[in-house]
């Protein structure tokens, strides 16, 4: 016999996710700090799985992972139904968990979610990663919706192409005439390859990817600096303190007033983003698609136009 979810215990184990501890979850739910742990236990006698690793703050195992996405999934449908039918306690925010990378992030993205009309009421809760990563917290259910370098939809997702954020090889002026030879009949790329420069962080590979693209085998300097920050990394560059690739949406007003050059003018690097989300009906998830998609295509380069 089927053996049904209770879904108290569910939102507890939900609720100590999102709040990372016994005591916050408990607060958010209006229960003891007991009262939650003796739902979490129970939940995990009856699935007879461990669910959560108790560490500050806590974190689901792969288990508690399905248990948190269906949890996420649940209590989305729950907010819009019990909207839709004008029920009490219907006029709280839909809270909407949303993996982004730093670079969308610091562009395009906030302008998207501008986009979805007000009364949509929603609370947006996004968690920055590289687009590279982005989809393992989609997997692990703890976002609903991702921008992602992933065209692979994550099991009970779907998945669309945005665009592609273009990524140019630019550098202070002082600094390529210094450590670059720019002017010079010196070759860039291969100078490029042994100078100073700024990456994200130790995952960012799109500087050497840079190089290697135009020198295959040839590796970047890994002598480097790490700025995880998109705006800190652009102020890293302006600096002078490195050559690094920056969004062309960032690059293009600093390369017209001079404060940065191109290093290698024609060539560029194109990162494909995909949105993917769960695979649900809910209105509120196709409003907030529709406003990225929308951004998306005025803010993303297609490489084929270029």
């Amino acid at each position: 016999m089927m053996r049904e979810l209770p879904f108290d215990q569910v939102r507890t184990l939900l609720a100590v996710i999102d709040e990372g501890t016994f005591e916050a979850a408990a607060n958010v739910l209006h229960v003891t700090p007991s009262a939650v742990s003796q739902r979490v236990k129970a939940l995990e006698q009856h699935t007879g799985r461990v669910l959560l690793i108790r560490s500050k703050p806590v974190r689901p195992t792969p288990s508690g992972e399905i248990v948190v996405g269906f949890a996420r999934r649940v209590a989305l449908l729950e907010r819009e139904t019990r909207s839709a039918l004008g029920m009490s306690g219907s006029a709280e925010p839909t809270r909407m968990s949303i993996a982004v990378n730093s670079d969308s992030l610091a562009t395009w993205f906030l302008a998207a979610l501008g986009r979805v009309p007000e009364e949509w009421r929603l609370c947006y809760e996004l968690r920055r990663e590289d687009q590279d990563h982005t989809a393992a917290l989609l997997r692990d259910g703890l976002v609903m919706a991702a921008v992602t370098s992933s065209p692979d939809a994550v099991a009970g997702c779907s998945a669309r192409l945005l665009g592609h954020m273009r990524y140019v090889p630019v550098a202070q002026p002082r600094f390529a005439e210094r450590e670059l030879g720019r002017g010079t009949s010196a070759d860039p790329v291969d100078l490029m390859a042994e100078a100073l420069m700024v990456c994200f962080d130790r995952r960012d590979d799109i500087q050497d990817a840079f190089v290697r693209g135009l020198r295959p085998g040839r590796r970047a300097n890994p002598r480097r600096h790490s700025v995880p920050t998109s705006e800190g990394f652009v102020d890293a560059v302006v600096a002078g303190m490195g050559w690094g690739m920056v969004p062309l949406v960032q690059a293009a007003p600093l390369l017209e007033s001079g404060r940065l050059v191109n290093l290698v003018p024609g060539h560029a690097t194109d990162i494909p983003l995909y949105w993917q989300q769960w695979k649900l009906d809910s209105p509120a998830l196709a409003a907030v698609a529709r406003a990225v998609a929308a951004e998306a295509a005025e803010a993303l380069s297609d490489p084929q136009e270029s």
